[in-house]
């Protein structure tokens, strides 16, 4: 997992990767097989946050095409990346917390990625065009994504049902709004409002 798109890896861009493996030496094996000079590798054992990052990254992306769409800027688009790695991280701890590493967020699995995917990526511009044209999903997902799916919209649907179940949603107030807005329950300018419910305590 890691902040590399497939075209830029093709122009042999600079770019990095994180693999999630718990034993060393294949993890060896593995950085040796697919490191070059233009694609970093780094190997961690912290293998189920590694998965999961590259799964909830895309519901964060979905927030920040909304910001978009909404024309918030760059300062709210900021507000929802902090916010919802956040959110990533406590959702790592409340549910996969048994060799997690805090650590791993910092590598292009978590931060990098994220960033990436919340300022281009098909989740966020699917979510921007979900606000501007008030299409359904299915709409925009035959109009923008050539066959593909929007991960971060069906990723949301499994999370929300997770966190309601387990009596957590509001610990998650930027996971609830993308699903409450992608079910249009409230309308996209209600986005601010729940990023003001960011929980005060500490992760």
């Amino acid at each position: 997992m890691g902040a590399n798109l497939a075209n830029e890896v093709a122009e042999q861009k600079f770019c990095e990767t994180t693999i999630g493996c718990k034993c060393p030496h294949q993890g060896a094996i593995l950085k040796d097989l697919f490191q070059t000079d233009d694609f970093r590798v780094t190997v961690v054992p912290d293998r189920y946050t590694v998965e999961i990052c590259g799964a909830l990254k895309n519901v964060v992306a979905c927030a920040a095409g909304f910001s978009d769409g909404l024309g918030y800027g760059d300062n709210t688009k900021a507000a929802v990346i902090r916010i919802g790695l956040k959110e990533m991280i406590r959702f790592c701890k409340t549910f996969y917390a048994d060799g997690l590493q805090v650590s791993t967020f910092f590598e292009s699995c978590g931060v990098a990625d994220l960033i990436t995917t919340c300022y281009g990526g098909r989740n966020r511009r699917v979510s921007e065009a979900f606000v501007k044209t008030g299409k359904t999903i299915e709409e925009l997902e035959t109009e923008m994504l050539n066959g593909q799916k929007l991960q971060g919209y069906q990723t949301c649907e499994e999370v929300i049902n997770m966190l309601n179940l387990n009596g957590y949603i509001d610990r998650f107030p930027l996971f609830h709004a993308v699903n409450l807005i992608y079910k249009r329950e409230i309308p996209a300018e209600k986005l601010v409002e729940f990023l003001r419910r960011e929980p005060d305590e500490d992760d």
